[in-house]
């Protein structure tokens, strides 16, 4: 083992303290710890171990007010000796008895056994060989790997998986994909409006930077979640009458929302959702922002955003479309007529960039914006077009689709290091754009005060050693290209033109409205979200800024935040062992390369037969380690409760999965006492464990169970990554006499929601018999 620091911890809030200092260790009887430490497989060794053997008067065991008082520190062997225990609580004695072999009874404790670490060979394997999803890594090796041992009932999550950190709004990607696998298309889109009230713009504009994580991609293609989600959003959108409904109570509370893009639209679902009125205030002649006015329509229709703003005013929300705030209505105005204001302006501006001639080029986004003035031939042959982002894409595209004979895009990034989606690069190559990365701008080439071209020069470098954006050039190698028009697509500015000498926000060194942690501007009351306060960024952005300013608004005005929607991640999330190691998405049908136009989507939503399908490759990458303690089962099935130095938790509530271990503990929480109640009258337990050797081994499967009650348990231990209650199994055996064919048939009820691994199939045949056999034990 590597050097530790030894404690001897006198109480235990001794312990607690020393716990709370971060890199320190339990032990008690230590037969799992010491293991642990030998083999060096925790994630982060101790510095400093902590002994609560030491601690007195955590040993015993006592029926006190109605209950059976078990302490943390009473020895397994104890436990399972004890004619109380063996007598009134019957599965506990049994599941203490089966543990191990006598010398680790002797050593080992009742609470250590229910706070075991996980029985997995990629967990335990000597070293960190493998940096599983349970150490804070990004996979469970059991899913493509040896798996013969793990959980038949589908995976937890220990931490977000790679797909939801990617992305800003945290969608919980594997939770609404596993619903849909399920057939359950409502309760996927009440995961994903939880935190995207509109799918159906982000699915076919966001760049889906979730994909790149998948870890599919490791062998094949990621799962296609952005198809995936276009249909649901679809979907969403065809039953915009249940998925926005009007709220149900009013906070009597009134929100004004300046802007109408992403972001301010965002604020005002969740603000509305929770009961506000709201008012959303935009200068354009309809809402939706760069949605509706700067992403072409062949990628984001405009009717799609039109159907969700209808959405939103069938849910409640006002619309006061060209009406401009500075001007038709002044910041005073609404601050005094509402309750709060979120300012949502966007990047409007152009920025300056610096060079010779810049003022006879166009800006990119006004380009897009008036794109119908420049559909009569004004585009010209030659167009060059500076950016390397999404909107330098839609520009380029754009122009190509006008009649442009050539579109050159240049750009300062590397071709690996460009911003815009692999996606939408891959679109201006198809349709003969030519990319030029790392080149910079020089000076606009004029011709009789007409843009003739670009002179540029090489970019070595778009960062310095810090991150910091601070390009370098060799001025040494330049070349001019030649064009009619420059249009200029590399970056926005924000428009502030709203604030005066009478009405001042705090900005930031950026130039951007500086706001806190909940979004609240310099002045009581007023937020700001979006590109406004964080600067130009991805639309999934903008709409997780609005959803937290819309919850900084609730704080602020004491009313309760919108709805969070479903817990997709409470339960098992079973995957389908049938499909995913498809290594191939799906395909978009698109429109033939000959006949895309400006106005008309180039691709097709999937079906959902065929987003189901590509549902079903997804990994869910959770955790299929099982919880392998004998004790664990019996607890549940007697109703226990776990008393800590912090809290009193049912034994169900208590067993979990997180990084690294299998319960609810937090890092400076002591178990120091199990209760449970005293048995019905004529209830009776049993446990009973399939091992391969009769002793020492670990379970392939265990069982307990409570019969005689109106509330019957069956508890299946090793078959998940929690202990796992037979709820079917219960509703078999409950007032019905226990026979063989009850506990037949219990048995068959027990394992019917069973997704196993190959591997594992046979798991559930050991189970049916297990309950089986439990159960006739309880007549004995």
């Amino acid at each position: 083992m590597k050097p530790f620091n030894h404690m001897n911890a006198r109480s235990v809030e001794d312990a607690s303290a020393a716990l709370s200092r971060g890199q320190a260790n339990l032990i008690a009887g230590g037969t799992d710890l010491l293991g642990a430490l030998k083999d060096n497989i925790l994630p982060l060794y101790p510095k400093n171990v902590v002994n609560i053997k030491s601690v007195p008067g955590l040993d015993y065991i006592k029926e006190e007010d109605g209950a059976l008082r078990i302490g943390a520190l009473t020895r397994l062997a104890d436990v399972a000796d004890d004619e109380t225990v063996k007598t009134r609580y019957t599965a506990l004695a049994q599941a203490a008895r089966a543990v191990a072999a006598p010398h680790i009874r002797n050593m080992g404790t009742i609470g250590g056994n229910v706070s075991q670490l996980p029985r997995c060979w990629y967990f335990r394997k000597p070293e960190n060989r493998f940096e599983c999803i349970r150490k804070g890594g990004a996979e469970c090796f059991a899913m493509t790997g040896d798996n013969r041992y793990h959980s038949m009932f589908g995976g937890l999550r220990p931490c977000p998986t790679p797909c939801s950190i990617e992305c800003p709004a945290g969608t919980d990607i594997p939770g609404y994909l596993a619903r849909i696998r399920k057939g359950d298309w409502d309760g996927a889109a009440e995961i994903i409006m939880g935190v995207n009230p509109m799918p159906a713009l982000t699915a076919r504009v966001c760049a889906h930077f979730c994909q790149n994580k998948c870890n599919h991609c490791a062998t094949g293609d990621s799962v296609f979640i952005s198809a995936v989600e276009r249909t649901l959003g679809d979907y969403i959108l065809d039953n915009s009458d249940k998925f926005y409904s009007a709220p149900d109570v009013s906070t009597g509370k009134s929100v004004a929302v300046v802007g109408a893009g992403p972001a301010g639209l965002s604020a005002a679902f969740y603000l509305r959702r929770a009961g506000n009125d709201v008012t959303v205030i935009d200068a354009k002649a309809e809402p939706g922002g760069m949605l509706m006015y700067a992403i072409p329509a062949y990628r984001l229709p405009k009717d799609v955003v039109r159907r969700f703003t209808r959405a939103l005013e069938g849910m409640g929300v006002m619309f006061r479309m060209g009406t401009r705030v500075g001007k038709d209505i002044t910041p005073e105005e609404l601050e005094h007529g509402y309750d709060s204001v979120c300012y949502s302006t966007g990047t409007w501006k152009r920025p300056v960039v610096g060079i010779g001639g810049e003022e006879l080029t166009v800006f990119g986004l006004d380009f897009l914006v008036e794109v119908r003035d420049w559909m009569d031939g004004k585009i010209g042959s030659e167009v060059l077009v500076t950016g390397g982002g999404n909107v330098a894409m839609d520009v380029a595209v754009t122009a190509k689709r006008l009649g442009a004979r050539k579109v050159t895009l240049v750009c300062l990034e590397t071709r690996e290091t460009m911003p815009a989606s692999s996606e939408e690069i891959a679109r201006a190559e198809e349709e003969g754009v030519v990319i030029m990365p790392s080149w910079g701008l020089g000076k606009v080439v004029e011709r009789d005060g007409a843009v003739a071209g670009m002179e540029l020069k090489r970019c070595l470098s778009t960062t310095d050693a810090t991150g910091a954006f601070r390009p370098v050039y060799d001025e040494n190698e330049k070349l001019t290209v030649s064009a009619e028009n420059v249009l200029m697509a590399i970056g926005q500015s924000v428009d502030l033109s709203f604030l005066d000498e009478k009405y001042k926000l705090q900005l930031s060194k950026r130039g951007l409205i500086d706001i806190d942690d909940n979004s609240m501007t310099s002045r009581r009351g007023v937020y700001a979200a979006g590109d406004a306060a964080t600067g130009p960024g991805t639309v999934i952005r903008a709409i997780a800024n609005g959803h937290r300013a819309a919850d900084g608004i609730a704080g602020y005005l004491g009313v309760p935040g919108a709805p969070k929607g479903a817990a997709a991640s409470s339960g098992l999330l079973m995957s389908d062992a049938e499909y995913n190691q498809t290594t191939r998405a799906i395909k978009l049908r698109e429109t033939a390369l000959s006949e895309r136009r400006i106005d008309a989507e180039d691709s097709f939503t999937p079906t959902r037969e065929d987003a189901a399908l590509e549902a079903r490759r997804c990994l869910t990458c959770s955790c299929y380690a099982v919880n392998a303690s004998d004790v664990a089962p019996a607890l549940i099935a007697l109703d226990a409760e776990i008393v800590t130095n912090r809290r009193t938790l049912g034994a169900e509530e208590f067993f979990t999965v997180r990084i690294p271990g299998c319960t609810a503990l937090t890092i400076d929480e002591i178990i120091t006492e199990i209760r449970i109640p005293a048995p019905a009258p004529g209830s009776r337990s049993a446990f009973i464990k399939f091992a391969f050797r009769k002793s020492i081994d670990f379970p392939i499967v265990n069982c307990a169970v409570l019969a005689g009650t109106e509330a019957p348990r069956v508890v299946l231990g090793a078959v998940a990554p929690t202990p796992y209650r037979a709820r079917g199994a219960e509703a078999v055996i409950a007032g019905a006499r226990i026979d063989v064919e009850t506990a037949e048939a219990a048995g068959r009820a027990a394992v019917s929601g069973a997704a196993p691994f190959e591997a594992t199939a046979y798991k559930a045949q050991i189970a049916k018999t297990m309950v089986k056999r439990a159960l006739l034990k309880t007549l004995q």
